[in-house]
């Protein structure tokens, strides 16, 4: 892969293709360009925590996060978190932490614990779920989440809220059934979705050239009668803003948007994954030379908006918050067993027969 966007967006429709240049960082002010980079800050320190347990082995399973941490915070940032629904895929670090979830509901998750919002640790590490952040549990099937994101938008629709539903996915999802149907479901109710795409090149271990044929996953919004839009998910400041962009149209009512987020992950598929036997090495040194979080650090201290003292201390934040929630996950009960079939079947089971004698 090695389209890369800077500062532009490409817009797809059924009739052209727009390009645009955009100012992003008049977008925000001084002070939430340096909550994004707090996030971005803290994605990385925890995602690279969290690795680190893995090798120690406390951790049995971890889904990186690194190189994508501007995909992520950058669309979750446009999201009103608590109102709108989320549907995170699992290498969404940034997504979750944005959205509310704590490090210490994050390491509960990753640790197995009885205390885990997503699952009380039934679920694999980072399949996250959280009822009261309005964010839906994911389950390890790749793409199942993008139909169900179009059922939320239609039943928002129906009850005439004004939330907005995005779903996360990765290029391998498109692959699948459950990404047609959606986007084709989505575009004919005209529903309040946005289908974010974090392109990373590579469906585990098979590169997107093996995947489909044409060159963007955008592509395949005209089809369905839908905007699709290409961004370099790299630049956290473009990624904002044509996640705010796709937001507010469905939240007017104008419908889906298929989003497409150009990026990389830095590490392999997963702690299990050997990516040596399919990745370049001189690949993941051209990309890393693209790290979205020195490239931003950058930025901000091009604009004066940062120093080294001040982003030490920021690190030094991040650590200690990572630190402490630590402790306390470690030291939180794991599950019992006996309890391990609860909330995988019902107790009860209505039948229906009680609404049909109303």
């Amino acid at each position: 892969m090695t389209g890369y966007y800077r500062g532009r967006a490409r817009h797809m429709t059924a009739e052209h293709e727009v390009t645009t240049t955009r100012m992003y960082s008049s977008v925000l002010s001084p002070e939430r360009l340096l909550e994004l980079y707090r996030w971005m800050l803290l994605t990385r320190a925890l995602d690279e925590r969290i690795w680190r347990l893995n090798r120690q082995g406390k951790v049995p399973f971890a889904i990186p996060a690194r190189g994508q941490e501007a995909a992520q915070v950058g669309s979750a940032y446009a999201l009103r978190a608590g109102h709108d629904l989320a549907l995170p895929y699992p290498r969404d670090l940034g997504v979750v932490l944005v959205l509310g979830m704590t490090p210490l509901e994050v390491l509960l998750s990753a640790l197995a614990r009885a205390d885990d919002p997503s699952s009380g640790g039934r679920q694999l590490p980072m399949h996250w779920g959280h009822a009261r952040l309005r964010m839906l549990s994911s389950s390890s099937p790749v793409g199942t989440q993008i139909p169900q994101a179009a059922g939320l938008a239609l039943a928002a629709k129906l009850r005439r809220e004004d939330s907005v539903i995005v779903v996360y996915f990765g290029d391998g999802a498109t692959s699948k059934g459950d990404f047609h149907e959606g986007l084709n479901f989505a575009a004919i109710h005209t529903l309040p979705v946005v289908f974010f795409c974090q392109n990373n090149g590579y469906a585990t271990s098979v590169p997107q050239s093996l995947q489909m044929a044409i060159p963007d996953v955008a592509d395949y919004a005209p089809a369905y009668g839908m905007p699709g839009v290409i961004v370099d998910g790299n630049d956290v400041l473009a990624v904002y803003a044509e996640t705010r962009a796709a937001v507010d149209r469905a939240r007017r009512g104008d419908g889906p948007t298929l989003l497409e987020a150009k990026t990389y992950r830095l590490l392999p598929h997963t702690s299990d994954d050997d990516d040596g036997r399919y990745r370049d090495p001189a690949e993941v040194v051209y990309w890393e030379a693209r790290d979205p979080l020195p490239r931003f650090r950058a930025e901000l201290v091009a604009a004066g908006l940062l120093d080294d003292a001040v982003d030490a201390g920021l690190l030094a934040q991040a650590q200690a918050q990572i630190d402490d929630a630590l402790v306390r996950a470690e030291a939180s009960p794991i599950p019992k067993r006996l309890l391990a079939l609860d909330h995988i079947l019902a107790d009860e089971i209505d039948d229906g027969s009680a609404a049909l004698q109303r």
